[in-house]
């Protein structure tokens, strides 16, 4: 559904019968807003990997969707449960191996295996199970992103300057975002916020997705390149710093696009208050230290080539990963739909990740 008030673009649905699904392809984006339909599983592991879909927990929702529809389309060839079943373990090991940094995937997917696991009943019935968890993981998401707006709304005032880098918007979650949550909360309080948006390299993702959501929302955005967030900061700096994640370790090390790690050391230097936010879902309890979370390393060409022509020589090495690693130190706040979390964050994101789990299964 819609944001009513600044018309947040729906990012992924189900296809009408329901046994597919129709995303926003956001390699098309800002120049053409069009929907692409996901019906096998080549097309939702396609999706993810090409960054049609792309945000951790965007990433997550799909996958979930993903194994349902897939689950319903087997359910009408009258598969038998346990044929379900053994074709549901070969799809989860495809989709979990799509993209290896962003948690919310691995998460998604562990909800709906637990869901099949406890479950009996004829395939239909377990599709329909499936999808119902689907639809919660996708309505949860709504409800994190804004209970993650609201608490971090309280730490804009009016008329400040927000920087932030990569897409952690609307189109990278089911609802108004993460970092971006709190400007959306803020402006349709009254407030007035003004955002940075490095173009953030090799793929654009600050210039091309969050500042095109920005401006279709009415909110002023000033697009920068990667080099020249330094030049920024020493001369106008912002007033606070606003970043997503694709996974936070137990210790709080944050991995986030690459570009992150210099952006923190940068408000470090010049006393910006640097924020993290996410969902309890981006947390991974099962990492310690930053040092423990896979990056991923994208395909050469993205640098080589960009959108276009060449702009490095065949030759060349590339050295192109997709994040980079944060450390604690650098974190001044980590915002969840739990509250706000402060050094040192190991006991409190526990407990968030607890009550969240929690909540949950008595919900």
């Amino acid at each position: 559904m819609n944001d009513p008030v600044l018309s947040i673009p729906e990012t992924i649905r189900w296809a009408p019968g329901g046994v597919s699904a129709l995303i926003l392809d956001q390699t098309l984006l800002p120049g053409v807003f069009e929907e692409k339909e996901l019906s096998t599983l080549d097309d939702f592991v396609e999706a993810i990997r090409s960054l049609r879909v792309r945000g951790a927990p965007l990433i997550g929702i799909t996958a979930a969707i993903g194994l349902a529809a897939l689950a319903r389309q087997s359910a009408a060839e009258r598969v038998t449960p346990d044929e379900l079943r053994a074709r549901f373990a070969g799809w989860a090991d495809r989709l979990g191996n799509a993209r290896p940094t962003a948690v919310n995937l691995l998460w998604a997917i562990r909800r709906l295996r637990a869901r099949l696991e406890a479950a009996t009943g004829t395939a239909g019935e377990l599709a329909t199970l499936l999808a119902a968890e689907a639809d919660a993981i996708h309505a949860e998401d709504r409800r994190m992103c804004r209970a993650i707006g609201e608490h971090a709304a309280t730490l804009l005032a009016d008329g400040e300057a927000v920087i932030t880098h990569c897409n952690a918007g609307s189109l990278a979650t089911g609802g108004i975002g993460t970092a971006l949550a709190p400007v959306y909360v803020a402006t349709e309080a009254g407030r007035k916020v003004r955002v940075f948006a490095d173009e953030t390299r090799p793929l654009l993702q600050g210039s091309r997705l969050t500042a095109w959501e920005l401006s279709r929302a009415g909110i002023e955005v000033t697009v920068l390149a990667d080099n020249m967030a330094g030049s920024l900061f020493a001369t106008d700096p912002p007033d606070i710093a606003f970043v997503g994640s694709d996974r936070i370790a137990a210790n709080g090390d944050v991995a986030n696009k690459i570009g992150t790690y210099p952006l923190a050391v940068l408000a470090d230097r010049h006393g910006v208050p640097f924020y993290v936010l996410a969902p309890t879902s981006t947390v991974d309890l099962g990492t310690p230290t930053g040092a423990e979370i896979p990056i991923e390393h994208r395909d050469p060409d993205e640098v080589r080539r960009g959108f276009g022509p060449l702009l490095a020589p065949e030759a060349a090495h590339v050295y192109s990963p997709a994040f980079d690693v944060t450390p604690h130190e650098l974190v001044t706040g980590i915002v969840t739909e739990r509250g706000i979390h402060r050094p040192p964050y190991t006991g409190s994101l526990a407990a968030a990740v607890a009550e969240a789990e929690a909540e949950r299964r008595s919900g």
